[in-house]
Formats: structure tokens, sequence, C-alpha cells
């Protein structure tokens, strides 16, 4: 094989990609300029299809995940932050700067800011976006995950508080991106912290515009971060 291969995870209508993780790998290609093409995994499918390749389970949490890419000499691997590592090595150029000290904190940041959200976004994620097998793999076992349904979860969670509660790592994750003067973390030069980020707002969007238009509002460099990464977020179905 010559072609890299991206293991996603498809949306019902108009398949492209929707989820935070993969949306990582996704830019880290786009951005490099690598060939590669998109292979849709329904959530079912995923675990049969990467142990078919003799992949290890991921020590922790879910066993197999999306994203996971063959690599044109046919190693597989899956976790966003390693096949970025090992895009980095195997195609050094345009750098996504791993070595950034800001990629740390960014990274940081990103529980802070989907954990109290989780009951105000993850219910939507079903009948909005996924296919029935997907659909039915996701509210099962998040059910599991959460001991309650996600009508339950949605019923449960106090979303003026949620909001509340994410303010100030939004503040947080905006003063990274003023420090050097914007739009990107390192000011003019773009790195996969700010890929992190975009994917996350990537993701508000695809699940509910009006996530998205509250965290911008609450902090306006997150759109700015987003609106200048646009050119690396158009392949998103191939």
């Amino acid at each position: 094989m010559s072609t890299l291969i991206l293991y996603d995870l498809p949306s019902k209508g108009r398949c492209a990609c929707w989820s935070l993780n993969p949306w990582k790998t996704r830019l880290a290609l786009n951005y490099k300029g690598i060939d590669y093409e998109t292979k849709w995994l329904e959530y079912p499918d995923v675990a049969p299809t990467l142990k078919s390749f003799g992949l290890s389970p991921n020590s922790e949490g879910t066993h197999y995940t999306i994203p996971a890419v063959q690599l044109p000499d046919g190693i597989v691997m899956m976790d966003s932050r390693k096949i970025a590592s090992e895009l980095e090595h195997r195609y050094p150029s345009p750098s996504l700067r791993l070595d950034s000290p800001v990629l740390k904190k960014v990274e940081g940041l990103i529980p802070r800011l989907t954990a109290p959200l989780v009951g105000v976004f993850m219910p939507k994620v079903p009948n909005g976006l996924l296919n029935p097998p997907s659909a039915e793999y996701f509210e099962r076992t998040r059910a599991e995950r959460f001991g309650k349904t996600l009508s339950d979860l949605g019923t449960d969670s106090d979303e003026e508080k949620a909001w509340a509660q994410v303010e100030s790592p939004l503040k947080e994750m905006g003063e990274i991106l003023k420090a050097e003067g914007g739009p990107f973390a390192l000011g003019k030069t773009v790195s996969y912290a700010d890929f992190v980020i975009v994917s996350l707002l990537q993701y508000a969007k695809r699940v509910d515009e009006a996530i998205y238009e509250r965290a911008v509002a609450i902090e306006p460099s997150l759109r700015t971060v987003f609106d200048a990464s646009k050119q690396w977020l158009e392949r998103d179905d191939r």
C-alpha cells in the first residue's frame, strides 16, 4: 500500500468527520498535505476491525478507539496523540510543533471543558449524528459508563451551572491564544495545540451549533482561531 488510511466514525446524512479525536488526526493530515483515504467504521465495527490487524488494546478505558491509521508500510496504530507524534516523525514538514509548552496546557484544559458539559452535548449525539448501529451502541455503552440513560443524563444536568463551570477554562484557553497576539497559540504560526482547540469547536458545531456559539461568545478568540483554521477543516468526508 502507498496511501495512509484514516479510520473514522461516520455520521448520518452527509457522512463527514464529527468527533473530537478523529478531527485532531484529520486536521494534522490536512495541514501536512499527506495523501490519505478515509474508511468509515460504525461503532460496533471498531474493535473487530482493529483486532484483525493484531493491534494491542488500550491499557485503560475503551480497548479499541477511533481515530486509527494504517500507515503506508502497513503499521496500524490508534490514539490521536500517538498518531500525531508518528506523523511528525515521518512527515516533519510542516511541523506540528509538538514540543511547544502550550500544547500541554491546552490538552489539560480539554477535560475541564468537556466534563461539566457532558449532560449538555452527549444526549444529542445519537439522534443528531449517528446511524442506527452506532446510535444503539453509543446509547448502551454510555448508559453503562454513567449509570443512567443519556436521556436521564440530559434531564439531570443543570445546563446553566455547567456553563458557569466552563467559563474559567474557556477564558484560560483564550489567554493562551492571545498571549502571542493570535490568531494561533504561537501567534501567526499554527501548531497542534490549535488543532486540539479547533477539533473541540468543530465537534461542538456538529453536535449543536448553539453550543459552539455560546462558547465563542464567552471567549471570542476561539472563533478567531477557528476561522483561521478553516482551510484545514474543508476536507471532512473522504
